[in-house]
């Protein structure tokens, strides 16, 4: 951050450009939600925007055309909360825009770690006689957009297990019947997070057994990808993931190469009354499972930056043993089994000192249900 104390005028504008980027949530993905307020020199807004999908034009050429009169530019201040692009990608870049515009300052939130940017922008603008403040609710900016920052730098999607459990840690009844733990403020919860991640992922049996949609129903948002992981590859081709009208959504991963090349046959597959529209992905045998930590990699490569995770127990305690597991998003019901599927078992601890610890920890009620959430 620069030697300039920020005001509580640049907190209230930045807190306004935070709140509108959010709006970008699941259509701008792999790219940041961004959000750019433009105030005029005498502290008015005149102008305001946000990254909408992907492709298409970003957070500061939305904000720089939505001004009525070009006249107020002169001398304003753009808070923006993610460093202006330095490069040609879909769009030119941002950091030459605001460059040739008659304004006196940038304010952003915090610095693009992508290596085509990375400090470029903000030195692209200071190079023009533009001054520039970098870290004004930097915290908050790398919170909105801990999905890219993650791949970013990890090369790898983000992960959250979502659990929805009783009080005593059971997440099915002894006869497999798990609807509904969870109560409906908690399922409204899960479909926006749905929305907002690019992929929902869900192990074979969960697939097999509740024949999930894993679609967006209780609001309104984009639909997801689904990822099934399906080692056998032989999970029945009339299951929902297979024949909805989002069947090309689906992603199925599989450890069976015998099958998959068969199965990647177009000829032979065209033929076939139950030919699946989606993509089947072929990663390593590991243990007699799917390797998790490559279909991780592979789906990176689509790219596939953010997964939500609704796991049966194996599935979500192979994650948390392999520590593949980001964040943890924990429903706990006013409700007790006593006996039934316990939401994670065997996850290779063995003492105390091992034990998994999360940080950022909240609390929060949902309903009439608790939620945790915590890092890893």
């Amino acid at each position: 951050m620069s030697d300039i104390i920020m005001s509580k005028s640049d907190k209230k504008w930045m807190e306004l450009a935070l709140e509108i980027a959010e709006r970008g949530a699941g259509y701008v993905s792999p790219n940041p939600m961004v959000g750019c307020v433009i105030v005029s020199a005498d502290g008015q807004k005149i102008g305001q925007g946000y990254h909408e999908r992907y492709g298409q034009p970003h957070a500061e050429r939305n904000a720089v055309d939505s001004v009525n009169n070009p006249e107020l530019l002169k001398g304003a201040t753009v808070y923006v909360t993610l460093e202006p692009c330095a490069h040609h990608g879909n769009t030119p870049p941002c950091c030459e825009l605001l460059a040739d515009l008659p304004i006196s300052r940038v304010v952003i939130a915090m610095e693009d770690p992508t290596p085509k940017v990375a400090g470029k922008g903000i030195q692209y603008l200071r190079d023009h006689d533009i001054t520039v403040d970098v870290g004004l609710m930097k915290e908050e900016a790398q919170q909105l957009n801990e999905f890219f920052l993650h791949y970013q730098t990890h090369n790898r999607p983000f992960v959250t297990l979502k659990i929805a459990q009783t009080l005593d840690g059971y997440i099915a009844a002894p006869d497999g019947d798990s609807e509904w733990i969870s109560g409906p403020e908690s399922r409204a919860f899960v479909h926006k997070w749905r929305s907002q991640y690019d992929a929902v992922m869900v192990g074979r049996n969960t697939a097999l057994l509740d024949n999930p949609r894993l679609t967006v129903r209780h609001v309104e948002g984009r639909q997801p990808k689904r990822i099934v992981i399906d080692g056998p590859l032989d999970l029945p081709r009339d299951l929902n993931l297979f024949t909805d009208q989002y069947e090309e959504k689906t992603i199925v991963l599989t450890h069976n190469k015998e099958k998959f090349e068969n199965e990647a046959d177009p000829m032979l597959n065209m033929l076939q009354s139950d030919y699946f529209r989606g993509q089947t992905l072929l990663v390593d045998e590991k243990g007699g499972h799917t390797d998790l930590d490559e279909a991780m990699r592979e789906l990176a490569h689509l790219p596939v930056t953010s997964i939500l995770v609704e796991a049966g127990q194996n599935l979500a305690s192979a994650l948390l043993r392999q520590r593949l597991v980001d964040k943890v998003e924990c429903f706990i019901a006013p409700k007790m089994l006593g006996g039934g599927t316990k939401s994670v078992m065997g996850v290779g601890i063995n003492r105390m000192s091992e034990i998994m610890e999360f940080r950022d920890v909240q609390w929060r009620q949902v309903g009439n249900d608790l939620l945790f959430t915590g890092y890893l």
